[in-house]
């Protein structure tokens, strides 16, 4: 399809003075895309997913397609709210940016000039940690170091979680190379409110939501109204059976992913983005909510990525030639154009954005399941019916890498029962293993003796609760009670020369367990109980 028919489609609605595209009014090289994305749905067997598609200035497609929760009748539309997750970290680079255009940072001041308390493992890393590292993945915390503060939901608060910050350990080096975290938005968050005097939900309400009419967008799923139109979230319980997951709340690192929101909210973000930071307010005038200058730098790779090899031959045509990070946002390319992009995970819900400057193009897509190929699929057909690219299956390429991924690990499961010692039972009565130990930057995880075994409990994260079974000789398997966590793990011992126990390590066991249970950062030291004073 040429661009000219494209073009000449976007004039057939501005001549209507459509705001937002009807099923009827829709681009020529979408007209089979509702068939497109029911297909999409029913491969991943994702119960809801909206859709965005802003072209030029003007929405030319917004819509929902299946239902807010599996079982229940109510639809997802264009205005039904999902959590969008790391795709919030795009509002905090943009909040931190207005507040560089009115003078009230820089984002090369250091963290400890708005934050004198901010610590991290490493002194030098303490001094010289900028707030930009703050948003490019660099500062040589691992991948995901720290998430387990706040996920799956704990009553840590956000200063808290960077308090702890001093203990997390440094895996790789300061401005290095790249690990994606989530810890260090939180610190980000902290930022704005002091340069700023206000929460941040005051903030993203005041500057951001209410300024692009994002009227629906709340600050988290604690703002969530009773009344609202709100997607549930779903996941696969031991990644077999779909089930409505429980609403999380990332009260406590809101900057790196609390915000919910809509397509037809979003597509007010996408525009204002493609339109270098300008927008229409409710009154017809032209405002600017950040300057050029600084979407440019938000847009601008500070932190090089290594390029993945495809999963799968079928998605060689999507590897991109370079890929990077910048402010909150994914810089890569796809059939020579510059892609500005990010993805979102939070349990239940995917969503992904991306924006072609070159084209003043948007894609938005919310889902209400945990499977990524769902929101690529839909999205390389947007891209492709724009950039006059040639058809590609992508439902199916997509498919086949998450089938190679599934039987990736069924195959290391395989190996761990291949490998088990299964008649080399603890060495010491359970009740050896039975108290609680201390992590220093997580704090308090409990073993206690049950009727029928050990059981560990996380003190802080109500829903890390699970039955430890013996696996062999001081290797443990914690299955969480929560079984739509997929996030069971190897619980191994150490023991000193007296046969008690030294140190506790954990690692999830599926390959594909959400990186931000970081059990592997764990350090679970024995809390020597107190004497009796004299």
């Amino acid at each position: 399809m040429h661009r000219r028919t494209v073009s000449a489609a976007l004039t057939l609605l501005i001549a209507a003075g459509a705001a937002h595209a009807s099923d009827t009014a829709l681009p020529p090289q979408l007209q089979d895309f509702d068939a497109y994305v029911e297909g999409v749905r029913k491969q991943f067997d994702v119960p809801g997913i909206a859709v965005a598609v802003v072209k030029d200035g003007q929405v030319v497609l917004e819509r929902g397609f299946g239902v807010r929760e599996m079982n229940k009748p109510a639809q997802v539309d264009a205005n039904t709210l999902f959590a969008i997750a790391s795709n919030t970290k795009a509002f905090t680079a943009a909040s931190l940016s207005i507040l560089a255009d009115e003078g009230k940072l820089s984002l090369d001041d250091r963290v400890i000039e708005h934050l004198p308390w901010f610590r991290m493992s490493d002194a030098y890393v303490t001094q010289e940690m900028r707030v930009r590292d703050l948003l490019a993945h660099r500062s040589g915390l691992g991948l995901g170091a720290g998430d387990l503060l706040y996920w799956p939901g704990t009553d840590y608060t956000t200063e808290d979680v960077a308090r702890r910050l001093k203990d997390v350990p440094l895996t790789g080096s300061f401005r290095g190379q790249y690990a994606y975290d989530n810890i260090l938005y939180g610190v980000a968050q902290l930022v704005i409110e002091q340069a700023s005097g206000q929460s941040y939900a005051q903030f993203l309400q005041q500057r951001i939501f209410a300024p692009l009419g994002m009227r629906g967008t709340r600050f988290n799923s604690d703002a969530l109204r009773p009344r609202d139109n709100v997607a549930t979230g779903h996941a696969k319980a031991d990644f077999k059976d779909l089930q409505p997951a429980p609403r999380m709340t990332w009260h406590n690192v809101s900057g790196a992913g609390g915000i919910y929101s809509s397509v037809h909210d979003m597509s007010r973000w996408m525009n204002m983005q493609l339109a270098g930071g300008m927008f229409t307010d409710a009154k017809g005038t032209q405002q600017r909510l950040f300057s050029e200058e600084r979407q440019q730098e938000m847009w601008s790779v500070i932190t090089p990525i290594p390029i993945p090899k495809p999963a799968v031959p079928e998605l060689e045509a999507a590897k991109p030639n370079f890929l990077g990070y910048g402010e909150g946002w994914t810089l890569s390319d796809y059939r020579g154009r510059k892609l500005v992009s990010h993805t979102g995970g939070w349990p239940g819900m995917v969503s992904r954005v991306t924006l072609v400057p070159q084209q003043k193009l948007g894609v938005i897509v919310l889902t209400n399941a945990e499977v990524g190929g769902a929101f690529n699929a839909v999205t390389m057909r947007v891209l492709d019916a724009f950039l006059d690219a040639p058809r590609t299956d992508w439902t199916a390429a997509y498919a086949a890498a998450l089938a190679k991924s599934k039987d990736k690990s069924d195959e290391d499961w395989r190996k761990h029962v291949e490998a088990r010692a299964a008649n080399a039972p603890p060495s010491r009565p359970l009740s050896a293993y039975a108290r609680t130990y201390r992590d220093p930057w997580y704090g308090d995880i409990v073993v206690e003796q049950a009727k029928d075994g050990l059981v560990m409990r996380f003190t802080r994260t109500p829903d890390l609760v699970g039955k430890m079974e013996p696996w062999q000789h001081e290797t443990f398997v914690v299955r969480w009670n929560e079984r739509w966590l997929n996030a069971d793990a190897f619980v191994t011992f150490s023991l000193d020369a007296d046969g008690k126990v030294r140190e506790g390590r954990m690692e999830a066991i599926s390959p594909l367990t959400d990186f931000s249970f970081d059990f592997q950062d764990l350090r679970l030291k024995p809390v020597e109980e107190e004497k009796p004073k004299s």
